[in-house]
Parts: structure tokens; C-alpha cells; sequence
């Protein structure tokens, strides 16, 4: 066993990545836990497009697994993947029952559009698009993640709530899942400023607790087989997706999951210090090849598009850098399976302290923006403000991208821009001005 240890070691470069099994494990157990949510969310938005409960939360479970473990295996990053909010959102409400199409044929779409995504990183496209987001922004990306996931903590704890004059407003801080979210908070804090290791896991478990000894948490055992997964599997269809109608659906799978994607492993890579020295992102072309894979396997399984969750940045501010990471995270959705009232007992008021904290420390690298350059600056900012306020990383990334470029042309510097940068800059004006008229 110890010669099979030291081999993985080794694979996973525990040395170079200063990490060892202890602090994997603890950043997976993070991760999961920070996002177990959806294995219940998910299937209760597809259940609105006709979709099968059961089969959805069992396919959500089984795409995660496989596209976490995949990551952590092949691409060795600690990148969790699950079916992607927004996204599913659109599969159900948008897709399904505003278009009227049957959800056998949207899942065709999806899977379409992860065979697309697989063809643009074979052929080296997605990598180039990768390349083409300027350095500069890098750090922005990882400071509007930080910004989206402390806000979605925000909202999830019911510290801020939605108000009709104000668009935001204080919640009611005498509610007991707020108060709880509170603690929740606040030990966090104190576990992490005392440099306790395995803090963000610690805090979510005692907060849950709390929760439940104060009966803020109402426990409802229900069964679940894996076997449920077979009202879901393999009952996509690909020749009605293929369809001249379907284009435009396809069109929106592909693009906010390239983009988001993009976002996402950026943000995490930075805040992982996973980028090297030349500012590039190893073995980018097998991280875009598992995300493209996953959402094939999703699709084919009964679930809307998979994607890299965002969420993945709380087990590396756990300690996570290795593939372990993503892969002890799979192992978890793989266990959900046959325990998922277990871990849907995890309420959101108890993990949304780790998401605001995880936020907070994404923030710091606001340092590495050169805010002396307006061209620079500005679309820096912009995409820091984009991203959290337009509820999108793909959003955030398309702003900011556009006013980069619009500013290095009327500054001059026009020859400072690439060319792929100057085409994604059209489509996304075009996309725009499309969203804009629709």
C-alpha cells in the first residue's frame, strides 16, 4: 500500500503542491458539501419540464461524480463539476416549456453541445479562447467569482433579500436560519483566524447541527434507488435536437457554458496559484476536454449541461490543490446515490457562511490588477461588477472582454489585440445586441 501511496503521490504531485492526503480529503469533504444543494435543486427545476424527480436527482448525482472524478484523474485540478444552475433553469423554463420542446430533445441539445465543445477542444479553438482572455483580467475574473459567490452566500443565508424599490435590501436578522447563518459565520471566522485546518467543514456540520437541535431543519427520510436513474438514461433524442429549430438553443448551451467554464477554471486556477510562471494554465486541453466530456455523459444520463462549479473555490481555500480534491468530491456525489436525504439535510443557511468567507479571500487579488492603466482599469472593474450583478460569469467575461478591446483601439494600441480577441469581442456585441431585441 505504501509504494501504491507513493505512486499516486507522485502522480498528483503532493511535493510540488505542498499539499498531502489529510488536506485533500478535507477540501473534497468542503467541496461537496458547499455544493450538495443541487443534488436536490436540480432535479426540482427539471421536474418542471416533465422530468422524472427521481431519475433527475439520481442522474445528478451520477453526472457529478464522473465529471468530478474525471477531472481530479486526467486533468489533476481540484475542480468539482454538477449540473449547472442557470443553465438548467433555461432547460426548463426556457427550452422545454417556453418552446415547447420535449425534454427527450433538449437533452438531445445538450449533448450536442457538449460534441461541439469536445470538437473545438480537439481542435485547439477552446485552448486559443482560453489564451485570448488577457492576463491582466485574470485577476478580475477571480475577484468577480469572489464577489458572485460571497453574494450568493449573502442571499442564500437571507442576510440580504430581494426588495421591489432598493432591488436588494437587510433581511430580517431575528429569523432563526439568519441567525444561524450568523454563527455559522462567525466560526468560521474564528476556526480560520486561528489557522485550524478543516475549518469550512467543521463550521457547515455545527451549523447544520444547530440547526437541527433548534428545529430549523426538518428531516424527511425518503427512498431512493439508483436504479431511478433508468426513467432518465439513455431517453434523449439527438435526431429532434438536430433539427434547423434546435440551432439557437444549441448556440446558447455552447456559449454560456464555454464562457462559464472559462470563468470559472480561471478564477479557481488563480486563487489556487495553479498558473505558471507565463501565466498559462497547464494541461488546459484535458480540463476543456473532461467539462465537454461531462456534459455528454449528463446529457446522456438525464441532466441538464454539467459544468465546473464555481463552488470548487471553497475546497481550495480549504487546502486543496491537488486532483484528489475533485476526485474525493465525485467519490461523495457517487455516495449520494443511496444517502441523498442524508446530505440533503444540509441546508443552505449552513453552507452559505463558507461561500461569503471563500469570496472574501477570492478578493485578495485584486492586488494583481494594474489600476494605473486605464485600459487596464476599467474593463477590469467591469468585469469584477459584471459578473455578480448580472448573475453570470459568461456575462462578466463578455463585458469585460469587449472593453478591453474597445479601449486598447481608442487608445491606439490596436495592434496589443489579437485577432481572436477582436472576433469573440463581435460575437459578444453581436449576442448583446440579440439579447437586447429578444
Amino acid at each position: 500500500m505504501g509504494a501504491v501511496a507513493a505512486r499516486l503521490e507522485t502522480y498528483f504531485e503532493f511535493q510540488r503542491l505542498g499539499t498531502n492526503w489529510r488536506r485533500e480529503f478535507l477540501a473534497g469533504s468542503t467541496t461537496f458539501l458547499t455544493m450538495a444543494y443541487i443534488i436536490f435543486v436540480n432535479p426540482s427545476i427539471l421536474r418542471d419540464a416533465g422530468m422524472p424527480f427521481n431519475g433527475v436527482l439520481q442522474a445528478t448525482c451520477v453526472a457529478a461524480a464522473i465529471g468530478s472524478i474525471l477531472m481530479g484523474a486526467v486533468a489533476r485540478y481540484p475542480l468539482a463539476l454538477a449540473p449547472g444552475m442557470g443553465l438548467n433553469a433555461y432547460f426548463a423554463y426556457s427550452v422545454v416549456k417556453g418552446m415547447n420542446v420535449p425534454w427527450e430533445t433538449a437533452l438531445g441539445a445538450v449533448f450536442l453541445s457538449g460534441a461541439l465543445m469536445l470538437l473545438l477542444t480537439l481542435a485547439g479553438i477552446r485552448k486559443m479562447i482560453v489564451s485570448a482572455i488577457p492576463r491582466e483580467l485574470y485577476s478580475a475574473v477571480a475577484v468577480g467569482i469572489g464577489f458572485f459567490i460571497a453574494f450568493i452566500g449573502l442571499r442564500n443565508a437571507g442576510i440580504i433579500v430581494s426588495h421591489p424599490a432598493t432591488t436588494v435590501a437587510l433581511g430580517n436578522l431575528r429569523q432563526t436560519p439568519v441567525l444561524l447563518s450568523l454563527f455559522g459565520l462567525l466560526f468560521i471566522s474564528a476556526l480560520a483566524a486561528w489557522g485550524i485546518r478543516g475549518a469550512i467543514v467543521i463550521g457547515i456540520v455545527a451549523t447544520s447541527a444547530l440547526g437541527f437541535f433548534t428545529g430549523a431543519i426538518a428531516w424527511k427520510p425518503a427512498a431512493f434507488s439508483p436504479a431511478d436513474i433508468t426513467a432518465t438514461a439513455f431517453h434523449l433524442d439527438l435526431a429532434g435536437a438536430a433539427r434547423l429549430g434546435m440551432l439557437e438553443i444549441l448556440f446558447v448551451f455552447l456559449f454560456v457554458d464555454i464562457f462559464d467554464n472559462v470563468g470559472t477554471l480561471v478564477g479557481v486556477a488563480k486563487k489556487a496559484a495553479l498558473v505558471d510562471d507565463h501565466g498559462d494554465i497547464p494541461r488546459i486541453n484535458r480540463i476543456l476536454a473532461v467539462d465537454a466530456t461531462a456534459s455528454m455523459a449528463g446529457a446522456a444520463l438525464g441532466t441538464s449541461t454539467v459544468v465546473s462549479y464555481i463552488e470548487s473555490a471553497s475546497g481550495v481555500v480549504a487546502g486543496g490543490r491537488s486532483g484528489v480534491t475533485a476526485i474525493v468530491t465525485g467519490l461523495f456525489f457517487l455516495l449520494a446515490t443511496v444517502a441523498a436525504p442524508l446530505f440533503g439535510v444540509i441546508p443552505a443557511f449552513a453552507t452559505a457562511p463558507a461561500l461569503i468567507l471563500v469570496g472574501s479571500m477570492m478578493v485578495s487579488h485584486v492586488s494583481g490588477i494594474r489600476w494605473d492603466d486605464a485600459t487596464i482599469a476599467i474593463p477590469a472593474f467591469l468585469t469584477m461588477l459584471a459578473i455578480p450583478f448580472t448573475f453570470s460569469i459568461a456575462n462578466g467575461l463578455a463585458i469585460g472582454f469587449s472593453a478591453y478591446t474597445l479601449l486598447k483601439v481608442l487608445r491606439g494600441q490596436y495592434r496589443e489585440v489579437g485577432w481572436l480577441l477582436y472576433l469573440l469581442t463581435a460575437l459578444f456585441i453581436a449576442r448583446f445586441w440579440y439579447l437586447g431585441g429578444a
